[in-house]
């Protein structure tokens, strides 16, 4: 039986592909992924739409676009007339990654906010679901989404998601799906495989966040979508499950969110009756 894998988050336009990238694709193909999600990030304008050509050149890849929380501080308007002009293109289906990183705080947070509230606003008017990236700053996130998303009936996706179970559920009330990462698979992270095992079947996904966060098998390496399988197993393992019950059913997740199909394409209401985008 072929594995039906999709990675939900994926930065596939990076230079750390640039030597192989045919053959990273074809290897994560070959590992049964049958779609991908390129994430698009700027802030530079030329590389706002980084992600969408190879989202022209596969039919198996689609592209987001947004300006990550790193980057807030570059934030212009010629960059969100760009990213209004990029939404429009058929192969975009979200928007993001934007959101709040406290971590490392590239930018400063008040400029944080503004960006990522902008970008709401944006992502309303287009109808597209947007990306989460959320570090050390979910208070403020949640907080944010309740007053400038919840309403727009459109969810998202929690990426690469570090949380807590209540924090995950918070945003289930929303309409948001839960991604887990690379780093599900870390000795040290058992609190993510905890709430992994928690979430409702129906609410995941997986993904890479290549080139970064390779799972623990290829630690210490560059991280490439055919590693999105790790993933799939670790949670597998945790919620008792075949990998291949995860991988088909987190796929499942994924084109039935964006209204994608399996094959006819059919338009797919999302998880608890919530409308599909397209």
């Amino acid at each position: 039986m072929s594995v039906d894998l999709i990675d939900s988050h994926a930065h596939v336009d990076v230079s750390d592909f640039d030597a192989d990238r045919d053959a990273m694709l074809e290897r994560a193909q070959s590992a049964g992924v049958g779609t991908l999600l390129a994430i698009g990030n700027g802030p530079e304008l030329e590389k706002l739409g980084a992600a969408v050509p190879y989202a022209e050149q596969h039919e198996w890849i689609y592209a987001s676009v947004g300006i990550h929380p790193h980057e807030a501080r570059h934030a212009t308007d010629a960059h969100y007339a760009e990213l209004n002009r990029l939404a429009q293109h058929p192969r975009v289906i979200a928007w993001g990654e934007i959101g709040l990183d406290y971590h490392y705080d590239h930018s400063p947070r008040d400029a944080q906010a503004q960006v990522f509230r902008r970008q709401l606003e944006q992502a309303r008017a287009a109808k597209r679901p947007i990306i989460i990236h959320c570090r050390e700053a979910w208070p403020d996130c949640l907080k944010i989404l309740d007053e400038d998303w919840r309403s727009s009936a459109l969810g998202g996706i929690f990426h690469c998601f570090g949380g807590t179970l209540k924090e995950a559920r918070h945003g289930m009330e929303m309409g948001f799906l839960v991604s887990f990462a690379g780093n599900v698979t870390y000795p040290k992270a058992q609190n993510l495989r905890d709430v992994a095992r928690e979430i409702p079947l129906d609410r995941l996904l997986v993904e890479t966040d290549s080139p970064f966060l390779a799972p623990q098998p290829y630690r210490g390496q560059r991280n490439e979508p055919a590693y999105v399988a790790e993933v799939a197993q670790t949670i597998a393992n945790v919620r008792n499950l075949a990998a291949a019950e995860v991988a088909g059913e987190t796929a499942e997740n994924f084109r039935r969110f964006f209204g994608l199909g399996q094959s006819s394409g059919r338009n797919m209401g999302l998880p608890g009756g919530a409308p599909s985008h397209f």
